[in-house]
């Protein structure tokens, strides 16, 4: 019992000892990066244990919420597994590539390619009812590229222009991860905001050629559309992702009476 407290103790001291503060973000966010630090190292190893979940609130002055949350964090990240009654024990430094999306603003977008590349397959002009839809027009520029990680194809992206917008581009202008990053510095113009809307879909022939999954499998579809300070609309984009490896967070604070 005493060499399991040893244990215990050598193990809660590799942990910075401070109080979090609301000021710097979510508390279990912060959390979260606290604990992934020494999970990632090694210092926490794989097979061995974290503090109790009570010990790691006393250590940074949070709620016993905050710790589960965090954990759920890490968990979902395939760095532990949360056990009942018993510590979280640590399952992976390095678990492999995934995609999780925290959308608040343009820098999480950055941030969200971070690690990722633009393959370019094809850019042309196309006649589409989504032109129609968002630009009001029947034909327009297509850009069709793939968005990879290593050698994991993450996402199939299908991007609209109107004409007087793609007919300035060629398809080595499109040199950054980011689409709209590219379009902003070729026209000199900043997009002012980006319309999201997420849904569903069925992988037809072509979506599961390009990303090596089942026809017919569960496929989460990103949709953006993109508008310049005077509102116009400069580009509409489709990500197209496997739904096993895609998750997108966001934070949404109680602004009820």
């Amino acid at each position: 019992m005493a060499e399991y407290m040893d244990d215990l103790n050598a193990t809660i001291d590799l942990l910075p000892k401070r109080t979090l503060a609301r000021a710097q973000g979510p508390l279990y966010r912060q959390l979260a990066d606290i604990l992934r630090e020494p999970i990632t190292s090694g210092a926490f190893p794989v097979g061995g244990e974290l503090p109790k979940e009570a010990v790691i609130a006393e250590r940074f002055g949070v709620s016993l919420i905050t710790v589960r949350q965090a954990l759920r964090d890490l968990e979902a990240d395939g760095l532990i597994r949360k056990r009942s009654a018993k510590p979280a024990v640590v399952t992976s430094a390095a678990p492999p590539v995934t995609l999780s999306w925290t959308f608040k603003n343009f820098a999480d977008m950055a941030a969200f390619t971070k690690d990722a590349a633009l393959k370019i397959k094809s850019f042309k002009k196309e006649v589409s009812p989504l032109l129609q839809r968002h630009f009001g027009l029947k034909e327009g520029y297509c850009l069709r590229s793939m968005l990879v990680v290593g050698k994991q194809k993450k996402a199939q992206i299908t991007t609209y222009f109107p004409p007087d917008v793609g007919a300035q581009f060629t398809k080595e202008d499109f040199n950054d991860v980011l689409i709209f990053r590219a379009v902003q510095r070729r026209l000199n113009i900043r997009m002012a905001v980006a319309h999201c809307t997420v849904r569903a879909e069925i992988a037809d022939d072509d979506v599961a050629a390009d990303l090596g999954v089942a026809k017919g499998s569960a496929i989460l579809a990103v949709e953006m559309l993109y508008q310049s300070a005077d509102q116009q609309n400069v580009e509409f984009s489709i990500a197209r992702h496997p739904a096993d490896i895609f998750s997108i967070t966001y934070d949404a604070p109680n602004d009820l009476a």
